[in-house]
């Protein structure tokens, strides 16, 4: 009877742990559908695109409002300032971006074009610094905002020096297309990567978005291990791609530098 007993307190940890795990995986979601969001949300919205039921997210919305993840807008919700003191204190987004913005700031000046910097996270780049011109096109990047790695300057600037089954997945997971101009066909989008490594620059030309360009490099750390990636977007007709390939190509072979000696 005591071994069963045993058994049965096992059996309620397990389904306690997993119920644990599906509570956070939910969170997760209402986190990932709010952040994606322009404007704040209402909980009928949110349950819809989460596919969740509506009364469990109104317990989720409760909780996190509780603990000032989310905030009130009228009857919407919309993420909390708690999420971006949390995100300043990411070791990797810290640092990085730190070290990061002074050689951005560099290449905006040079360039006349906004700057990015971003790191790879599964199939798709997340930005840690932007930095804005008023000459170049209104872009819906922003810091700590996600666009599909395979269609962006930026992302195929990473994954040409990343290791062969980060791009793998990459094709596994599908090459959706963003614009008409999104390289969606395997074969030729590995063939993209084999340049990119040969030139070490990529070019966004209209690929995420009509009308824009973009131009990037890989940023490596130490022992030559791609971290990041820098570049500049402006729109495709005003944009001098030599010129902006070149300051590119120094603002990252310098921030490599810098991120190989401060490691070392």
């Amino acid at each position: 009877m005591q071994d069963d007993c045993a058994g049965d307190r096992h059996s309620t940890s397990g389904a306690t742990a997993a119920g644990d795990a599906g509570s956070i995986a939910r969170a997760v979601a209402v986190l990932d559908t709010l952040g994606a969001a322009d404007t704040a949300l209402g909980v009928s919205e949110i349950a819809r695109r989460c596919g969740l039921p509506k009364s469990s997210v109104q317990r989720m919305l409760k909780a996190l409002l509780s603990a000032r993840l989310l905030e009130r807008e009228g009857t919407g919700y919309r993420l909390g300032l708690k999420l971006f003191e949390l995100g300043q204190h990411v070791p990797r987004q810290r640092d990085l971006r730190e070290a990061a913005r002074p050689y951005m700031a560099d290449l905006q000046e040079a360039t006349g074009h906004s700057a990015h910097f971003a790191v790879l996270d599964g199939d798709c780049v997340v930005y840690l610094e932007v930095l804005h011109s008023p000459n170049s096109p209104p872009l819906p990047t922003r810091m700590g905002g996600r666009w599909p790695a395979h269609g962006t300057g930026i992302g195929k600037a990473i994954l040409a020096f990343s290791d062969q089954t980060v791009v793998e997945h990459i094709l596994a997971t599908g090459l959706p297309r963003l614009s008409e101009r999104t390289i969606v066909e395997p074969g030729r989008f590995t063939a993209e990567l084999a340049r990119i490594r040969e030139r070490g620059v990529a070019y966004d030309l209209e690929e995420s978005r009509a009308g824009v360009a973009c131009v990037a490099s890989p940023v490596f750390g130490l022992g030559g291990q791609v971290v990041a990636g820098i570049s500049v977007s402006g729109w495709h007709t005003r944009i001098n791609l030599d010129h902006s390939a070149a300051a590119v190509r120094t603002a990252a072979l310098s921030l490599s530098r810098f991120l190989s000696m401060r490691s070392g």
